[in-house]
C-alpha cells in the first residue's frame, strides 16, 4: 500500500510540479477550491496522520479541538486555505516532505499496533490505503479543473477496498442501520482482472467497473452518470449514500457533471 501511495502522490506532483504560479489558482470541481486548496488539503491531511502516527498525545488533542469546533467542514476547509495561501514552490515542497515523512512513520510503526484517526483506529496499512484514496480523488479533482483525463490504474484497488469496507459507516452517517448481511461486490479492473468481496451467493450485489465505484464511493461522479449496478433495495441504497471519506454526509456531483 505505500508503494502505491508512493506512486499516486508522485503521478499527481507530476501534473502540478510544472505549473506557472498562476494556473495554481485554477478552480476545481470542489466550490471555493483551486488547485492549491486540493494539494494543501493532502498537505494539512498528512500532517494530521503523521502526528497521529508519532504523537498519540498531541493528535490527541488535536482531536478535540476538532470535535470541539460546530463547523467541522469549515475547519478542514480552512485547513487547506492557510497552506493555499502559500506560493506554489512552496506548498510543493512542504507536500513533498510530508507525504514522505508520513510514508516512513507508517512503515515504523510495529506490527499489531494501531494509529489513531477521526473516526476508528486503524492499522498502518488501512492509514495507508486511506491515504491513497484522498491523493487519488483530490488528485482527480485537480485533473479535472486543468482538463486532464488520468488512465485509471489498477493502484484503484484500494479506493475500492476502502469503499466496501466503509459500506456500514455510510448508513451510520446518515442516520440508518447498516443491513446485517454482507454484499456481493464485482468489479471490473483496469488491468482486465475481476476484483470481488463477499459472499458469492450474497443477495444484494453490486457489479460493475472498478474505476466507476471508485467515483461514486469518493462522490466524484453522480450515480446515474455511472455504469455501477446495484441488485436488491439495499444495494440500491448503498450506491445512493456511498462515501469512502470520513465526516458528515457529503453532497456529492450534480447529474451531467462528468
Amino acid at each position: 500500500m505505500l508503494s502505491d501511495l508512493r506512486a499516486e502522490s508522485d503521478e499527481l506532483d507530476a501534473l502540478v510540479a510544472a505549473l506557472p504560479d498562476e494556473a495554481w489558482a485554477t478552480p476545481t470541481p470542489a466550490p471555493g477550491w483551486t488547485v492549491a486548496h486540493q494539494i494543501g488539503h493532502l498537505v494539512w491531511t498528512d500532517h494530521a496522520a503523521l502526528l497521529a502516527a508519532t504523537d498519540t498525545d498531541a493528535f490527541g488533542a488535536q482531536l478535540a479541538e476538532l470535535a470541539a469546533d460546530p463547523d467541522i467542514a469549515g475547519h478542514v476547509d480552512r485547513g487547506a486555505a492557510e497552506y493555499a495561501a502559500l506560493p506554489p514552490a512552496e506548498l510543493l515542497r512542504r507536500w513533498r516532505e510530508a507525504r514522505a515523512a508520513l510514508a516512513d512513520a507508517l512503515a515504523a510503526v510495529p506490527a499489531g499496533d494501531k494509529v489513531p484517526w477521526f473516526g476508528p483506529p486503524m492499522a498502518p496499512a488501512s492509514m495507508a490505503t486511506a491515504r491513497l484514496m484522498e491523493t487519488w480523488a483530490h488528485g482527480l479533482d485537480v485533473a479535472d479543473g486543468l482538463g486532464v483525463v488520468r488512465e485509471p490504474t489498477d493502484r484503484i484497488r484500494g479506493v475500492a477496498h476502502i469503499g466496501v469496507r466503509t459500506r456500514d459507516f455510510a448508513y451510520v452517517v446518515h442516520g440508518e442501520t447498516p443491513p446485517a448481511e454482507p454484499f456481493r461486490v464485482e468489479l471490473d479492473a483496469p488491468g482486465g482482472a475481476r476484483w470481488v468481496w463477499g459472499p458469492e451467493d450474497a443477495a444484494q450485489r453490486v457489479t460493475g467497473p472498478a474505476v466507476d465505484f471508485c467515483l461514486l464511493v469518493t462522490q466524484r461522479a453522480h450515480p446515474d452518470d455511472l455504469a455501477v449496478v446495484a441488485e436488491g433495495p439495499d444495494a440500491q441504497r448503498w450506491l445512493s449514500i456511498a462515501q469512502a471519506f470520513a465526516g458528515p454526509p457529503g453532497t456529492g456531483r450534480e447529474k451531467g457533471s462528468r
